[in-house]
């Protein structure tokens, strides 16, 4: 947000936000097991990770010559976590407050496999004082025969119960680099989220692996509170500004902004990371906010993006990397600085979003820089596009697929606001605000035959029958950019702009951009397109966590015939009857969508 519009909202921070950067300090005032709990990530003791795990066994497949929805591996190797959802209290930029969090940590743990691994998580639903339910979805992963694994409560599954558990398993069937979060309400702008990797060939060679950079808006309110804001009827309320910008779950805070008495220390600890001089270093951002475009980059260093969301493409060189909420990007960048110089890490949330401090920093140090002092270095002059990702020519699948040019259905969604009745602020699609049924979750009464809709209009089902190939086109007149995630597929992405699509025109039909995550512009447009070849219900929203609370979101039911022959574990249907018994006591106060 620029200092102008701070002066329009009338709040007395501009002083303190205009000296909040040239006060950055390299030494924390805070230990990481205060900041950031368990969690190594941020620190210079975070591990780098290895080129693969031991046991791969992808063989000849390469990014070029395998189509990996076709012909993933199948290793035989399984890899387990055990996670324990509990409350904590931390204080990641230095302002403390009760969390959501993760066997302890915030970040939650990295979970890492190879393509075509079995990935195990034993979920524990530790949340008392106030009780929620929960559940974790695993983004961008397809969940190819296995739909009931994506974790979205309402929809494949019943929340877990406060005190029970839920085993999820599922194959690690694309590969690169995604995350992990709660779809129960806004939890996971609570705390509950983390990185996902998934190693599998290369499309350029690279020689350290530097891991996750997380970047993630920040709110200090607790997450239910701006829910009930946001579904409030003082319609002031619904577009909630973040106090913060987090790289790694790490930034300072000017504490003198804080007038309600919480405990703040200044310079509570940036996140840092180091380069070797000469190697080329493998960056995977993951854009893990609530609400925020990011706009990603290093001083004085150009990265090479090799990969969107699960993607790989043709490596092209960029300054800055944009992400909306959900949306990865692979990136590669040589270490060609000053051998005895430090360099600032930035990521700013763009003008497009809510913020009240945009600028997120981190520190690389290069081998022989002096670790007391902070970097000089300056930022790259911006001229990219404030709420849209980088030119669909520029973004070329590895692998090239052609999708069919004419599908065999297409569904027009239009996305809007609404006050109800009672006064409350809503997002539509085609005038329908969406509302989950945590008890009566819609795979599963697919898979009992029940797919004649709508059993209740505000689910917003989308019957596709057996139809082949499915397009969207989805207009958005509204004056807010929305980062539109589908699961299960990766999208083709046909064609996006500002005003109406032209009905025709489609960028590279022979092998257009792939994401499960793709930036809809204010007043703008998106045309994607899959092909339906994966039985399930999946959800299709806008990822900034406040707008699907509000409503903005469709499930596509996906070959309805296929998914009653589906095996669904007994343990799902444990899971609901578990769910049932605790509603059947404690009221589930649902006062947003649900998801």
């Amino acid at each position: 947000m620029s200092v102008a519009v701070i002066l329009q909202t009338g709040l007395n921070v501009t002083a303190a936000l205009l000296n909040f950067t040239s006060s950055l300090n390299t030494t924390a005032n805070l230990p990481q097991s205060v900041t950031n709990g368990a969690s190594q990530l941020g620190t210079l003791d975070a591990a780098t990770l290895p080129l693969q795990l031991s046991s791969s066994n992808w063989g000849s497949r390469t990014a070029k010559n395998t189509n990996p929805y076709t012909d993933s591996p199948t290793t035989g190797k399984v890899r387990s976590y055990d996670f324990h959802i509990a409350r904590g209290t931390i204080a990641p930029d230095g302002y403390q407050k009760e969390v959501l969090l993760i066997n302890g940590q915030f970040p939650g743990p990295t979970i890492e496999a190879n393509w075509g691994d079995t990935i195990t998580v034993h979920v524990h639903n530790n949340l008392i004082g106030p009780e929620e339910g929960t559940a974790l979805h695993w983004h961008g992963l397809l969940q190819t025969d296995s739909p009931w694994e994506d974790g979205v409560p309402a929809v494949q599954q019943c929340p877990i119960a406060p005190g029970k558990s839920l085993k999820y398993t599922f194959k690690a069937d694309l590969y690169g680099t995604s995350w992990y979060h709660s779809h129960y309400s806004a939890q996971y702008a609570g705390g509950l989220f983390g990185p996902m990797i998934i190693h599998g060939p290369n499309n350029l060679d690279y020689d350290i692996d530097l891991g996750p950079v997380l970047l993630t808006d920040y709110f200090h309110k607790p997450y239910f509170q701006i829910v009930e804001e946001v579904m409030g009827t003082d319609l002031s309320l619904v577009a909630p500004k973040s106090d913060n910008n987090l790289i790694n779950g790490k930034m300072d805070y000017n504490c003198s902004l804080v007038i309600d008495g919480t405990p703040c220390v200044d310079n509570a600890g940036l996140a840092k990371f180091r380069f070797q001089t000469g190697k080329t270093h493998r960056l995977r951002l993951i854009n893990a906010g609530a609400e925020g475009i990011q706009k990603f980059s290093i001083d004085g260093h150009k990265m090479t993006i090799i990969a969107n969301d699960f993607v790989p493409i043709v490596p092209y060189e960029t300054e800055i990397v944009t992400l909306g909420v959900g949306q990865r990007s692979d990136v590669i960048v040589e270490a060609s600085g000053d051998a005895h110089q430090a360099y600032w890490m930035r990521s700013t949330i763009s003008n497009c979003s809510n913020t009240l401090q945009p600028d997120a920093q981190a520190i690389i140090y290069y081998p022989h820089a002096n670790m007391n002092e902070k970097p000089t270095t300056t930022a790259w002059a911006d001229d990219t596009a404030e709420c849209a990702n980088d030119l669909l020519t520029q973004t070329t699948p590895f692998y090239p697929i052609t999708p069919a040019t004419t599908p065999a259905t297409t569904i027009t969604l239009e996305i809007g606001t609404t006050i109800n009745s009672t006064g409350h602020f809503l997002w539509t699609m085609n005038n329908s605000s969406f509302r989950a049924d945590y008890n009566s979750p819609l795979l599963l009464l697919a898979k009992a035959g029940n797919t004649s809709y709508p059993l209740d209009p505000e689910w917003n089902v989308y019957d596709t029958g057996s139809n082949s190939t499915i397009r969207f086109i989805v207009s958005n007149p509204t004056a807010a950019a929305h980062p539109m995630h589908l699961h299960g597929h990766n999208m083709y992405v046909l064609a996006e702009g500002v005003g109406e699509w032209d009905g025709s025109t489609v960028v590279d039909p022979g092998n257009p951009q792939r994401r499960d995550v793709q930036l809809l512009q204010p007043l703008g447009y998106i045309v994607v397109q899959i092909d339906a070849a994966n039985p399930g219900v999946w959800p299709f929203h806008c990822h900034i966590a406040w707008h699907v609370s509000g409503g903005l979101y469709v499930n596509i039911m996906e070959r309805p015939d296929d998914i009653m022959q589906q095996d669904i574990p007994p343990s799902w249907h444990r899971t609901c009857r578990d769910w049932a018994a605790y509603t059947d006591v404690d009221v589930v106060d649902e006062i947003d969508s649900g998801l």
